[in-house]
């Protein structure tokens, strides 16, 4: 794979445009934000240009939202980027890229959802809408779902980390939660479309509560757990059980176990974000701390309910 430099700039992306899509050339633009795949530019009013800056595996999840997101997005409940044009790779820009549309609101990492009710109810319709069983073809998860037992040693090399750095209040809590979701029955169901990567900064914010979720590069088809756990780091307090009843249809058991686990697996990853971003690191996002807290602490308190 060639290394794209990190320096993307509006010259370079109106040089595309006018070579693949002439039409949209002349449209304002102006930088939305930077990931941990792609850069995202903001493209008029309704558009937006998707193009990988920092990983080799951003062009792979680039066609893979163009392959299934715009199917997908017609029956979902809240807005998602969808797919516009593809764009292939050229002399200028050897690789792929896309334009999809633009989804207004906050990340909920920096403005959080303030409404209980409103947001529970939201973020269960959209998963209500998106757990639906999957084709014969669907990706595979990258590195999420399935079982986590697989997952043991990245578990402990976190909670090492989290632990080390004085990040983590109660690391046997966090151990109590992971041996309880290692050992709940793995998901027999049938392989549902996961979204894969809930984080805060992923869904957006407008008026206390959800109004978009962005960046299915991880989408795959697999245990929906995966998915659930976000509820303890996204939803205000006193709204995950609401989220759970909305939720259709009902989590069992074994099925909440495996999101706890989930949850620890995510939230300790983004504290150690959130800390190499207090420390001035590249790649750190400090606004990554609070919700990884949030659902730490409520996940810990959870167990034996």
């Amino acid at each position: 794979m060639t290394h794209v430099p990190a320096d993307l700039s509006p010259d370079l992306i109106r040089s595309l445009l006018r070579d693949q899509h002439p039409d949209l050339a002349g449209l304002p633009l102006s930088l939305g934000a930077r990931g941990w795949d792609n850069q995202l530019w903001r493209l008029g009013d309704e558009l937006a240009v998707r193009l990988p800056w920092a990983t080799e595996s951003a062009d792979e999840l680039l066609l893979k939202e163009h392959a299934w997101v715009p199917g997908l997005a017609e029956r979902l409940p809240l807005p998602v980027p969808v797919p516009q044009r593809l764009g292939v790779p050229s002399e200028r820009f050897p690789r792929s890229w896309l334009v999809t549309t633009w989804v207004p609101g906050e990340p909920a990492d920096r403005v959080p959802a303030t409404r209980a009710e409103e947001a529970a109810d939201a973020l269960a319709g959209f998963l209500t809408a998106l757990h639906r069983p999957a084709p014969a073809g669907a990706p595979a998860g990258r590195g999420r779902g399935g079982p986590l037992a697989p997952y043991a040693e990245h578990f402990e090399h976190s909670l090492g980390q989290v632990t080390e750095r004085g990040l983590a209040p109660d690391p046997d809590g966090i151990r109590e939660v992971w041996a309880d979701a290692v050992a709940a029955p793995d998901w027999e169901g049938p392989a549902l479309w996961v979204h894969g990567d809930l984080h805060a900064a992923n869904v957006l914010t407008a008026d206390g509560t959800f109004c978009g979720v962005i960046d299915f590069g991880d989408l795959f088809a697999g245990d929906p757990a995966c998915d659930l756990s976000a509820a303890w780091a996204l939803l205000p307090d006193g709204a995950v059980d609401r989220f759970h009843a909305a939720y259709r249809p009902a989590p069992d058991v074994a099925t909440l176990r495996r999101a706890r686990g989930w949850a620890v697996l995510r939230a300790m990853g983004g504290l150690l974000v959130a800390d190499d971003g207090d420390r001035g690191l590249p790649n750190g996002k400090s606004t990554w701390g609070p919700p990884a807290r949030r659902a730490l602490e409520r996940v810990v308190a959870s167990v034996g309910r």
